[in-house]
């Protein structure tokens, strides 16, 4: 519950010491963070047995909300709201909720929250590494069909769009970012998972300490992306009520989705356990993904800053909501026993 404020302490570094995140070069930190991530999908996919896909794979009504919800529901919410609440001022916020909203669910919260809430386990841990393989294709295939035109960020040269109007104008290739999250994402899991049956139980028993590393080059990321953002003087005008403003919104549409989800499961009768594990993994967005993904989707833009604070708040407030929905489930479930 602590990492949240890890994260914002990230964010102040990147304020009064933004010059180490904002270079680049082959020894500088923006650089190190690429080779972090390929460590922390390897590890990932080393932890990954296939038994686990195998246990989850039969309850199909349940991974289809789940991967509905995330990929479907969530995107066309802040389309629906862009197209009522975005104007030139806010469109750069906007343009952030919408990445927020096509990036892939959770894979450690979202099990780990399950276990607590006693929800399905072994569909919670198929669904939640499901959906990031999914999120391979889908994600820059939602991206590029973002209607933002100008999200009125500013270019390295001072001028409004820059790079940003390439993204929505046409020049944004999907396919070239699947590629690249591809060997940035899928090809270490696929070596972790070959890698499983002599490096599975190591994994395993390093675990707490491995989450640590995880933890770290997701700092580390956010430290770069923020120093960037900051040195381009991208959040001017952004102040304290509207990012509270933000914060609130980021809960309305948790609890949009999460009632959604949970209103669907009701009419499909779903069990209990079926229930949980389909309103936690469906209404969760992944801060690892997003930040992994941004390296590729938002390379070359100014600002990437702007795009990650929704998701950086989302990613703070669904933690803590879903940890006390979680408690209460499981001191509820005490009671009866």
């Amino acid at each position: 519950m602590l990492f949240p404020l890890f994260l914002f302490a990230m964010i102040a570094l990147a304020w009064l010491f933004p010059g180490p995140g904002a270079a680049e070069g082959p020894f500088s930190l923006h650089e190190a963070t690429n080779y972090g991530v390929s460590i922390i999908f390897l590890l990932y996919g080393i932890g990954l047995s296939p038994r686990q896909f195998r246990d989850g794979l039969s309850n199909l009504r349940l991974h289809l909300l789940v991967h509905s919800s995330t990929f479907l529901l969530f995107p066309l919410l802040a389309l629906i709201g862009y197209a009522v609440f975005a104007n030139d001022a806010n469109r750069p916020i906007w343009a952030g909720i919408f990445y927020l909203a096509i990036l892939p669910s959770t894979v450690s919260s979202s099990v780990v929250f399950v276990v607590l809430a006693r929800g399905n386990i072994p569909a919670a841990v198929f669904n939640a590494s499901l959906s990031g393989l999914i999120g391979i294709v889908l994600t820059p295939l939602w991206w590029a069909l973002f209607p933002g035109g100008n999200p009125g960020l500013l270019s390295p040269d001072g001028n409004a769009g820059g790079a940003f109007d390439d993204t929505f104008n046409g020049t944004f290739d999907p396919l070239s970012a699947i590629v690249s999250l591809t060997v940035l994402i899928v090809l270490p899991i696929v070596l972790g998972i070959l890698l499983n049956a002599k490096l599975g139980d190591w994994v395993e028993r390093h675990r707490r300490r491995l989450r640590l590393f995880d933890q770290s080059v997701i700092m580390l990321i956010v430290y770069c992306s923020f120093s960037r953002s900051f040195v381009q003087r991208s959040f001017d005008g952004f102040g304290l009520m509207e990012i509270l403003f933000l914060a609130v919104g980021m809960i309305l549409i948790f609890f949009l989705v999460y009632g959604t989800i949970a209103l669907i499961a009701r009419l499909l009768r779903f069990s209990k356990e079926d229930t949980i594990t389909a309103t936690f993994c469906g209404s969760k967005k992944s801060l690892m993904h997003g930040t992994v993904m941004g390296k590729v989707l938002l390379a070359g833009m100014s600002g990437p800053g702007v795009i990650l604070l929704p998701l950086m708040l989302y990613h703070a407030l669904q933690l803590l909501i879903v940890g006390v929905i979680a408690f209460r489930s499981a001191r509820n479930d005490d009671r009866r026993d």
